[in-house]
């Protein structure tokens, strides 16, 4: 039976604990935390499958494109939901979407997982109020950024590892018993669907009506080239070129708009000037 060994299984479980205590970059965290690229990323070069770690990564993203922290609390983690389901399909030899409908309601778990480190927080809480009763910087620093630190990862830490250590054979082994079975074909379909939905929640939100050509534009691009076979690279650059011409373009209007309001205001100056001298 396939499986990761406890140093793989190790290294990832501290970089969720990592990713989830902010740690790593402080507040910059909170994009590998809301993003599942990067933990894809991390399981790909543990795992030595970074191809198609990115793969199944890149399906995982489409669905968490339209999520949303209020609070900073998401009604489904990616780290953790990435963390679990790319392994999974890895070691199972899953397709990008059965990868999806795993990670989903790991995800949701991991979003439980989350509001009870907030739970425990209020216990290291307790320590922040005394030490502000005591005016001790020191200890006021400690109780904000390394004992919630410490929190999180004694609990991600030995859940994560004990989920890709022993869990993460399982689950694979069993959903490659079950190849060729309506259950598959259930999971490819729940997958597809996550994914339109975390696109059309995007677009959705970011939908300003004035930007939705540059959408349409995009798409029909990719449809119309798909023979040249243009890479992804090639697309970024044409679409940073686009944005900068854009960008220079509603710029003029604004800077003349500025310029004639200083000409007005000095030649309105000059006005009063000469009347203040009769």
């Amino acid at each position: 039976m396939e499986t990761l060994s406890i140093t793989q299984s190790l290294i990832i479980a501290l970089w969720v604990a990592a990713v989830m205590s902010r740690w790593l970059l402080g507040g910059a965290t909170l994009t590998l935390r809301f993003s599942p690229l990067m933990t894809g990323l991390i399981c790909g070069v543990v795992m030595n499958q970074v191809k198609d770690a990115m793969i199944v990564t890149a399906a995982l993203q489409l669905i968490y494109m339209g999520v949303f922290s209020p609070g900073g609390s998401m009604p489904s983690e990616p780290c953790v939901a990435a963390a679990i389901a790319v392994p999974v399909a890895l070691l199972g030899d899953l397709d990008a979407t059965e990868a999806v409908a795993i990670a989903v309601p790991v995800g949701l778990l991991g979003g439980y997982l989350y509001q009870f480190r907030f739970f425990l927080n209020t216990f290291v809480g307790q320590a922040t109020d005394r030490a502000v009763e005591k005016m001790d910087e020191k200890a006021i620093s400690r109780s904000i950024i390394t004992y919630p630190t410490i929190v999180s990862f004694v609990l991600y830490v030995p859940l994560i590892f004990i989920a890709l250590y022993l869990g993460v054979p399982l689950i694979a082994n069993a959903i490659a018993a079950l190849e060729g079975t309506a259950f598959i074909h259930i999971l490819q379909v729940v997958g597809n669907g996550l994914a339109a939905i975390g696109i059309a929640t995007t677009i959705y939100v970011i939908g300003r009506k004035d930007l939705m050509v540059f959408f349409f534009l995009a798409y029909f691009m990719s449809v119309i080239f798909a023979s040249l076979k243009i890479t992804m690279v090639t697309y970024a650059v044409l679409g940073v070129i686009i944005a900068v011409i854009y960008s220079q373009l509603k710029r003029q209007p604004a800077a003349k708009a500025a310029t004639e309001t200083v000409v007005e205001g000095v030649i309105e100056d000059d006005d009063d000037d000469y009347d203040d001298g009769f």
